[in-house]
Parts: structure tokens; sequence; C-alpha cells
């Protein structure tokens, strides 16, 4: 009995650990109060434009929960299709 208990006991806590380490693989993404990612700034254009640009509400992507703006609708586009690429690490924060 105390061979299937201690079984039990392991098998749970692995699970717990493997449920655990997958949860924390997506940070959660830093929003104001409107829900609106990184301010409200571009992702895209510190990539094409070599500087911030704020975003407009008319070129809007949600995304993890978060709202995401862009100055044009070739940067929503080329966000649409790759967001890992442009989204900041560790959730903008």
């Amino acid at each position: 009995m105390k061979k299937l208990l201690f079984f039990v006991t392991a098998l749970v806590c692995s699970w717990i650990f493997i449920y655990a380490a997958g949860a924390a693989a997506t940070a959660p993404i830093n929003v104001n109060a409107d829900g609106v990612a990184i301010k409200g700034y571009d992702p895209v254009a510190y990539f094409t434009l070599g500087r911030p640009a704020k975003g407009k509400q008319e070129f809007q992507f949600e995304w993890q929960g978060a709202k995401w703006l862009f100055s044009s609708q070739e940067h929503l586009a080329g966000f649409v299709q790759n967001p890992e690429r442009y989204a900041p690490q560790y959730g903008g924060y």
C-alpha cells in the first residue's frame, strides 16, 4: 500500500511540475488600464524605422489578451504574420 501511495504522490507531483512549467512559458503581457500593450507604441516601428512611433486605434490587433496598436497597415500586417518576432520580451516589463 505504501508503494502505491508513493507512486501516486510522485505522479501527481510530476503533473504539477509539468503544468507549472508550461504555464510559465507564456509571460503575461504588460498592459495599461485599457488593455493596450507597450503604452500604445508600434512594436514593429522599432525594427523598421529604428525609433518608437505611436500606434493608431485604426490599426489595432488583439494578441495574447492585449491590444497592440500600429502606426500603419503594413506594420499591422507584419505583426499579424509573426508576432513573436516583434513583441517585446518578458511581456514588455
